[in-house]
């Protein structure tokens, strides 16, 4: 029997044309650019992705090393003062968010042990949140620069508080024990596929039990590769700053400084 040897048409053994947008990742992380194969997704876009995805579930799931965040606030002469959520581990965080809005009771009689004559003006808090990674990663830079210049200012600022398993609402709780002007709470954002270390910053002003979402400010996005932790200090300042003064927070304070004031980029 005489033996056919299949040729492949030429075509299709030329190289891979190159992505004619594939410039434009040179300005961002997001997905654009990644091409197709046929159509399908090339194997490099899919294993990236996966990879991506892989490392937002590793944040979400890691473990909050209080120690080392710890240490790095009391290096820079910040002290600290740990408390607990109601949430009784990581898995009861995810399921129960209303756990993660309120105090452990042995947590609240901490508390009222350090409530003094001298009300604070600004109860700074840390959380892992959902990216713990991004709370040790970014906190501490963002803080002690912040901290540092509202004292110079005048400002009388608490302990920092650290409370793992905690949700961005715990603050009111916090902040009504102490009878506060304003809390500032830093906890990891919920990581996109591109940022799984991203921290978000939030204050309210006259914390309590009656303050909403819409009672908040938020600086979002904290980390090397979007706001440095540096610029955020200053952005963060600037707000408090400006809700001290109008005595207003959330939606009715609004984000007019001048651009003069911003630093070159």
């Amino acid at each position: 029997m005489e033996r056919f040897e299949i040729q492949q048409p030429a075509e299709l053994l030329l190289p891979e044309a190159p992505d004619p947008w594939a410039y434009l990742r040179r300005f961002t992380t997001a997905r654009i650019a990644i091409g197709r194969s046929g159509g399908s997704q090339r194997t490099s876009s899919l294993l990236d992705f996966r990879l991506s995805h892989a490392r937002a579930r590793d944040a979400v799931m890691t473990d909050f090393d209080v120690a080392e965040l710890d240490d790095l606030l009391k290096n820079a002469a910040l002290e600290t003062i740990h408390l607990a959520s109601a949430a009784q581990d990581r898995r009861d965080y995810l399921l129960r968010p209303d756990h993660g809005r309120t105090l452990a009771e042995s947590s609240r009689e901490l508390l009222s042990s350090h409530v003094g004559a001298a009300l604070p003006d600004l109860v700074p808090i840390v959380s892992d949140g959902l990216s713990a990674v991004a709370a040790v990663r970014h906190a501490a830079a963002v803080l002690v620069p912040l901290l540092a210049s509202l004292k110079a200012s005048g400002w009388h600022i608490s302990p920092v508080m650290i409370v793992p398993f905690a949700r961005v609402k715990l603050q009111d709780e916090i902040g009504a024990a102490l009878g506060a002007r304003f809390t500032l709470m830093l906890l990891g954002e919920r990581p996109g596929l591109g940022a799984p270390d991203s921290l978000g910053a939030y204050f309210t002003h006259s914390p309590g039990p009656d303050k909403s979402d819409a009672d908040r400010n938020c600086v979002s996005n904290i980390r090397k590769e979007g706001l440095e932790p540096a610029l955020a200090a200053r952005k963060i300042e600037w707000l408090l700053k400006e809700s001290a003064h109008s005595g207003l927070s959330g939606v009715e304070l609004k984000d007019s400084e001048p651009t003069s004031r911003l630093p070159d980029t």
